[in-house]
């Protein structure tokens, strides 16, 4: 299936051209600073799979070719909605205001880089042009482009498939009688959408009429599985019909047509209008993680043609045809990301290792005699280790 030719929401094709006019929204600031918005996740990316290799982070799964769809949700999303995130939305999550350094302290194994209601005195990853860019000193200006920092109501990462639906339901149903013209939005993979978690939530969406938006991140591969035998359907979006509520399929690569779509679907939820199933068309140009070779089911002439499509060259074409970016200023920009991600880096590494005894913190009520003991030793052992310092 050649998916750049299906019928989809878009407002700027993968030659950097228009097919649409741009919303009303779309001002020069916004799109720039989507478009280093964008880039600077491309950096941070980079870098994790860096320090995967190099044994400072666990499985580190990619986001690479899907910048687009994590920032335009980020930023549509307000400060009183709440966000329901799967494994690969980074991007979303520094959106709306957290550090790069507590994504990467999860990655690194402490789970404590999940809990968002708490900052650890970390820094938010700024969204902002250096000032002697030729772009705005803040390309926040716009209250749709700024990180929110209310994040503590968020859920953390979800890594079981299709499992967060179910809760995104749960958070959604509170919205709905808590009042206040509030959304929740929850994201998935393509291979989600095959799961009984992903149909009954999107049901009872639909039934209970709930302020709820659907984003699938169809990135034509679940794991190994093509798109093609996932579901026999043209378009994911179209799951939605039995469900009740509005599908709309839009290109993923298309960062304007994403934040369109997706703070359209959020007006309508928080005004009462119920739920919206997004497909976000676009490609993993990586591995599932960094667990995964991708090259093993995965030809290289499909990686290629994937590459023509991606999101951030796509924006820069337009940008420069327009008069509003040089080269001069991109690489004035990668340099200002390549410390910004250091930065975060430096940050992780230096947050301090939990006691090894918290892993008994939180799975019982009251640890028995036996678990009792086993932490003793743990504690013991730790400060042996330690020169008989611990704590």
């Amino acid at each position: 299936m050649n998916v750049q030719a299906l019928p989809m929401h878009r407002f700027i094709d993968h030659h950097g051209n228009l097919v649409s006019q741009l919303p009303a929204w779309a001002d020069q600031s916004i799109l720039k600073g989507f478009y280093c918005d964008m880039v600077l996740t491309r950096t941070y990316d980079n870098k994790a799979v860096a320090l995967q290799r190099t044994g400072k982070l666990g499985t580190y799964p990619s986001h690479l070719g899907a910048e687009a769809i994590g920032i335009a949700i980020g930023h549509a999303l307000r400060a009183d909605d709440v966000f329901i995130p799967y494994y690969r939305d980074m991007p979303a999550m520094w959106a709306r205001g957290i550090a790069m350094e507590k994504n990467l302290q999860y990655w690194g194994g402490d789970e404590r880089g999940s809990d968002f209601s708490v900052t650890n005195d970390q820094t938010s990853t700024k969204f902002t042009t250096p000032n002697n860019l030729t772009t705005p000193n803040n390309t926040t200006q716009s209250p749709a482009h700024s990180p929110n920092h209310s994040h503590c109501r968020d859920l953390p990462f979800c890594v079981p498939i299709a499992t967060q639906c179910t809760h995104a339901v749960g958070v959604a149903s509170a919205l709905k009688i808590e009042g206040g013209h509030k959304a929740a939005l929850v994201t998935c993979g393509d291979g989600a959408t095959s799961k009984g978690d992903f149909l009954e939530s999107i049901n009872c969406a639909g039934t209970w009429n709930i302020p709820l938006v659907f984003v699938v991140n169809n990135n034509q591969w679940a794991i190994s599985v093509p798109r093609r035998l996932q579901c026999g359907a043209d378009f994911l979006s179209e799951k939605a019909k039995g469900a009740g509520i509005p599908g709309l399929t839009v290109d993923g690569n298309d960062i304007v047509a994403m934040f369109d779509a997706v703070q359209i679907s959020l007006d309508r939820a928080r005004k009462g209008k119920g739920a919206t199933l997004i497909e976000a068309i676009s490609y993993r140009l990586g591995d599932h993680t960094t667990a995964d070779d991708a090259s093993r089911y995965r030809s290289e002439d499909e990686l290629h043609e994937a590459w023509g499509f991606e999101p951030i060259s796509r924006l820069k074409t337009y940008l420069m045809r327009q008069g509003l970016w040089s080269e001069q200023d991109d690489k004035q920009w990668q340099e200002h990301c390549q410390e910004v991600v250091e930065q975060a880096v430096e940050r992780y590494l230096n947050i301090p290792v939990q006691a090894p005894e918290t892993a008994f913190d939180f799975l019982y009520e009251s640890l028995n005699t036996e678990l009792h003991q086993q932490r003793d030793e743990l504690i013991n052992k730790a400060m042996r280790m330690q020169g008989g310092k611990h704590g």
